[in-house]
C-alpha cells in the first residue's frame, strides 16, 4: 500500500513530534534549578546496570553449549568485554570491542 504525499507528511510530523517530546520532556519536567525527585535519582543509578544485565541475558539466551561452536565465541567476547571495561571503564569501548571481537571470531575463526 502506497501512502499519499499528505499521509507521508503527517507520518513524518508525528514521528518528529514524538521524538522531540521524548527528548525535551525530561528537561522541562526536571530543570537544572530544581532537584529531581529521589525516585528519579534512584532510577538514574540502577537502570544502566539493569539494562546491561538485560542486554547480556538477551544476547546469550539462544547460545547452546551442546551445538555449533558450543558458545566459545560468545564466552571469549564476554570475557573481552569484562577485561576492557575493567581496564578503561568505558561502556562504549567495552561494547564496541566485544562486538568487533565477536564478529571477527564468528566470521574467520569459528566458521
Amino acid at each position: 500500500m502506497t501512502m499519499t504525499v499528505w499521509q507521508s507528511v503527517i507520518t513524518i510530523a508525528a514521528v518528529a513530534a514524538g521524538t522531540m517530546l521524548t527528548r525535551f520532556l525530561p528537561f522541562l519536567l526536571f530543570p537544572d534549578s530544581k532537584r529531581p525527585p529521589r525516585f528519579i535519582e534512584y532510577l538514574g543509578h540502577v537502570l544502566p546496570a539493569a539494562m546491561a544485565g538485560l542486554l547480556v541475558v538477551y544476547t546469550l539466551q539462544n547460545v547452546s553449549p551442546f551445538s555449533g561452536s558450543h558458545g566459545i565465541p560468545e564466552a571469549i567476547a564476554l570475557a573481552a568485554i569484562i577485561v576492557l571495561h575493567r581496564w578503561r571503564h568505558s561502556m562504549l569501548l567495552s561494547i564496541a570491542g566485544g562486538t568487533v571481537l565477536y564478529m571477527l571470531l564468528v566470521q574467520f575463526v569459528f566458521v
